[in-house]
């Protein structure tokens, strides 16, 4: 079966460019775009300093990464961990961003952006005009997010692959093969006795945005009387 690997990443900033780099990389191995259990996660010493405005964010200061490994120590197991797979992560260019600019920084090859399978370029393509956040996305298919007080990469990870398999058209319960460990055989994902069913309400600030979404169309067939 198909084998992808879901991943995001934390950063001191928002530009590669401009000296921000990598301080935390996430990954979950998918098999049939179910979770099998194998995830890869690792904190990275950006040998820089982390702004105020950045711990805000994601929880992590400069202390806390102070002796951890630094990229260049990390990017053998990272790349054989997510091997020549399909990369899938919201918001996918940023995050390929600045992989490539680390992996160019150790002297490595970039990763192709044919690989690349962008969440949000799906959302948007499904939820015209409303917001598509990882948050939003969540509320929108019932994932619980109380766990998500700052954004903790693995734990992103995880509630996108809950939000990847609601955009992939749900889980089909039985029909799949999955491991049920790190390294073990794949076995039969079992359906359970009932089916929990995601009955998605938008908000009135995101019926708001579709319809203004709507009055941008020239001719919407769905107007015509």
């Amino acid at each position: 079966m198909k084998r992808s690997i879901l991943f995001d990443t934390e950063t001191t900033g928002l530009d590669p460019a401009t000296g921000d780099r990598v301080i935390e990389i996430a990954a979950l191995e998918l098999v049939g775009d179910l979770p099998t259990g194998r995830s890869y996660r690792t904190l990275i010493d950006p040998e820089r300093d982390v702004p105020e405005e950045a711990s805000r964010v994601h929880g992590f200061t400069a202390a806390d990464l102070e002796g951890q490994p630094k990229f260049a120590e990390v990017v053998d197991e990272f790349l054989s961990f997510i091997g020549d797979d399909p990369l899938i992560a919201h918001n996918a260019r940023f995050d390929f961003g600045f992989l490539n600019a680390e992996l160019k920084r150790a002297g490595r090859k970039p990763l192709d952006m044919a690989r690349m399978v962008d969440t949000l370029d799906m959302a948007r393509e499904r939820f015209p005009g409303m917001p598509n956040s990882l948050d939003a996305l969540c509320r929108r298919f019932g994932v619980d997010l109380s766990a998500r007080t700052t954004h903790n990469a693995l734990l992103d990870c995880k509630l996108l692959a809950d939000v990847y398999v609601e955009l992939m058209g749900g889980r089909q319960h039985g029909l799949g093969l999955v491991a049920d460990g790190t390294h073990g055989p794949a076995v039969m994902y079992e359906a359970p006795a009932s089916r929990r069913v995601v009955r998605v309400v938008p908000t009135q600030a995101e019926l708001a945005a579709h319809r203004a979404f709507l009055e941008e169309l020239k001719e919407p067939v769905w107007n015509a009387e």
